[in-house]
C-alpha cells in the first residue's frame, strides 16, 4: 500500500510539473508577414511546435522596427537573420547562436533605375530596409570606390518607385518581384545579384542569445526540430502553404497579391537548395562563415573575425 501510494504521489508530482513547465516561445520573423517565414506558420497551424512541447507566438516586428534589437532587448526569444550581420552583429559584442539555418544561398540584389549598371553610379542614393541587410552591398561598392548615401526606409519599393534614389536594395523573392510587377524593371541588366557575382552568403537563418539558449536549450531545440517539419511540409505542400500564408497576409492587412506571394514562396524554396550537394541541408557553412568575415574585415566593417564555433550552440 506504501509502495502504491508513492507511486501516485510521485505521478501527481510529476503532472504538476509538467503543467507548470513554461512552453512559451516567441519567435520573430525579420519583417512583416509573407511567404518568406511559411515554413513557421505552417509548423505553428499543423501542430508541430505543441508536439514538440511549445507555446509558440509568431509576432511580427513594425515595419520600422529592429527585429535584431527586439532580440537583444529580450521581447523576441528567437529571430532571423542573414548570416553577415549575424557576423557584424557578434564582433560588435553581441554573443548570439544559430540553432536552424534554411536558406543556403544569397537572396540581396541592387538594383539601378534605366537599366543602368548599379556598379556604375559613382555617386548616388541607394535605399536600404530600416533593419539593415545590407553587408554585401556595404563591401562591394566600398570595393568599387562608389559614394554612395544609404537611405533607410521602410519601403525601398516606393522610394525607388518615386525617383527618390537612384538604386535600392532588393531581394530575390520579394522586391525584385514586386518591381517587375511594376514595369519598371523590363530587364536584367539593372540588376546586380550578389549571389551570381561570387558574393554569394547564406541568408536566412534563426538566431538566438547564447544566454537565453543556454537558459533554454530544450526549447531552441525543439524550436528547431517543429520549424524543420514546417518547411518540409511546405515543400511537399506548397498550395495549402499558400493559403496559410494568405491568411496570415490578410490577417496582417500587407498589401500584397496572392501571385506575388506564390512566386516569393517558390523562390525562397530554391534558396534552400545548397549549391553544392543541390539539397536543403539546414546548416550553417563553415566556409561561408569564413568567406564573409573576410570580406567584411577587407572592408572594415568588422573589427575582429567571428569563427564557426562561436555561431554554434
Amino acid at each position: 500500500m506504501r509502495k502504491l501510494l508513492t507511486a501516485i504521489l510521485l505521478t501527481v508530482t510529476l503532472s504538476a510539473a509538467s503543467q507548470t513547465k513554461d512552453r512559451s516561445f516567441v519567435f520573430m520573423p525579420q519583417s512583416t508577414a509573407q511567404a518568406q517565414f511559411a515554413g513557421y506558420y505552417a509548423a505553428l497551424a499543423n501542430g508541430y511546435y505543441e508536439e514538440e512541447g511549445l507555446d509558440v507566438t509568431i509576432v511580427h516586428p513594425f515595419s520600422s522596427q529592429s527585429n535584431i534589437d527586439q532580440l537583444l532587448q529580450r521581447k523576441a526569444d528567437a529571430t532571423m537573420l542573414p548570416l553577415a550581420q549575424a557576423i557584424e552583429s557578434v564582433s560588435s559584442g553581441a554573443k548570439l547562436v544559430n540553432i536552424l539555418q534554411t536558406s543556403m544561398n544569397s537572396a540581396i540584389m541592387l538594383i539601378s533605375r534605366n537599366g543602368t549598371d548599379p556598379l556604375s553610379i559613382q555617386k548616388g542614393k541607394v535605399a536600404v530596409w530600416n533593419s539593415g541587410f545590407d553587408q554585401l552591398a556595404r563591401i562591394v561598392t566600398l570595393g568599387n570606390n562608389q559614394e554612395i548615401e544609404w537611405v533607410k526606409t521602410s519601403n525601398c519599393v516606393n522610394l525607388f518607385i518615386s525617383g527618390a534614389v537612384d538604386a535600392t536594395l532588393a531581394m530575390s523573392f520579394n522586391e525584385y518581384y514586386r518591381l517587375l510587377q511594376t514595369g519598371l524593371l523590363r530587364s536584367d541588366q539593372g540588376v546586380f545579384n550578389f549571389r551570381e557575382q561570387g558574393y554569394n552568403i547564406q541568408q536566412d537563418g534563426v538566431y538566438m542569445t547564447r544566454n537565453a539558449y543556454q537558459k533554454n536549450t530544450w526549447k531552441a531545440e525543439a524550436f528547431a526540430r517543429g520549424s524543420r517539419k514546417g518547411w518540409e511540409w511546405v515543400e511537399a505542400h506548397p498550395a495549402e502553404a499558400l493559403a496559410i500564408v494568405m491568411d496570415y497576409v490578410k490577417k496582417n492587412r500587407i498589401p500584397t497579391n496572392k501571385i506575388l506571394q506564390q512566386l516569393m514562396l517558390e523562390e525562397v524554396l530554391r534558396l534552400q537548395i545548397d549549391p553544392d550537394s543541390g539539397k536543403k541541408e539546414f546548416r550553417v557553412r563553415e566556409d561561408m562563415v569564413e568567406k564573409a568575415n573576410r570580406l567584411m574585415m577587407d572592408a572594415g566593417m568588422i573589427t575582429r573575425e567571428v569563427n564557426y564555433k562561436e555561431l554554434m550552440p
